[in-house]
């Protein structure tokens, strides 16, 4: 397909609601300590070309411009990795790159990646995505993530999207669904989240993938900005408290409010945070 169809396809003249408010959020800052030696502290992961002739980074970052724009992709990353972002992608707004002045896991790192997008767009709406995925299908992660924007813009639910199992797996996490809420696409169906399950034995995995109800926990997170903090509000009062003025300062007051929110805030997990306690989260299967 030409270059000009292929971008009209992606981004259409007119454009639905809800995907005009859509920002993307590439979570970069782990040290893929699992892939070690070849990842390093210097170079985790993200930073390899491991799949093909572009990094890890630099894939994620494509997948998720046929989504949003690539003005409206940002990049959370560890201090030390910020020029790296920079050089290998080049297509991102700098001001767009926000680097972690520690780690302190994923809960606060998609806050304040939500937050930045809540300062350009009050009703925002967040895709999130790990650095590090590898993604065959993806046209119908692009179906998938749309279907996720249109249900998080209604600033009700916080959506996850379950990957399908293929094994019983042990290295990841599981969540359990229970009754289907609604068909939101041809083939795409609506859940309630029951319960999740970090790492389970081989046996108990088993179990899981043989009742149909369970899925991969991949940490593709969609929601509006709004309400991923109206949920820590809920449930994690305190960073709450620590972040609640971010999305009202301008760029440069946003990136150095940070040192002070990183030192005060707990290293927490999002699903610890937030996705174990929420009452509002859904499942979208993603089979891609």
């Amino acid at each position: 397909m030409p270059i000009t169809k292929l971008k009209q396809a992606i981004f259409p003249k007119k454009q639905p609601e809800y995907m005009k408010h859509a920002f993307g959020v590439i979570l970069a800052g782990g040290g893929g300590t699992r892939l070690w030696p070849k990842s390093r502290g210097k170079t985790p992961k993200q930073f390899l070309k491991l799949t093909s002739d572009k990094t890890m980074i630099q894939i994620t970052a494509d997948r998720v411009s046929k989504v949003v724009d690539w003005s409206k992709i940002i990049v959370v990353t560890n201090k030390l990795h910020k020029d790296a972002v920079i050089k290998q992608l080049p297509k991102i707004k700098k001001e767009n790159i926000i680097a972690e002045p520690e780690k302190k896991d994923t809960a606060l790192a998609m806050l304040v990646g939500s937050l930045y997008a809540k300062s350009k767009d009050r009703d925002a709406v967040v895709l999130n995505a790990a650095s590090d995925h590898v993604v065959p299908n993806e046209n119908e992660y692009i179906r998938v993530m749309r279907a996720a924007s249109k249900v998080a813009f209604r600033k009700k639910q916080l959506v996850t999207v379950g990957i399908t199992p293929t094994h019983p797996h042990t290295g990841l996490g599981y969540i359990k669904i229970s009754d289907d809420i609604e068909r939101i696409g041809k083939g795409l169906s609506l859940f309630n989240v029951e319960s999740f399950t970090e790492k389970p034995n081989q046996s108990t995995a088993k179990g899981f993938i043989s009742t149909g109800k369970y899925y991969w926990n991949a940490n593709m997170y969609v929601w509006s900005a709004q309400t991923i903090q109206d949920a820590f509000e809920k449930h994690m009062p305190k960073m709450h408290k620590l972040t609640k003025d971010l999305s009202s300062l301008s760029n440069k007051k946003f990136h150095n409010s940070l040192n002070n929110i990183y030192k005060k805030a707990e290293a927490i997990s999002i699903d610890y945070a937030i996705s174990e306690k929420a009452d509002n989260l859904v499942l979208i299967p993603g089979d891609f």
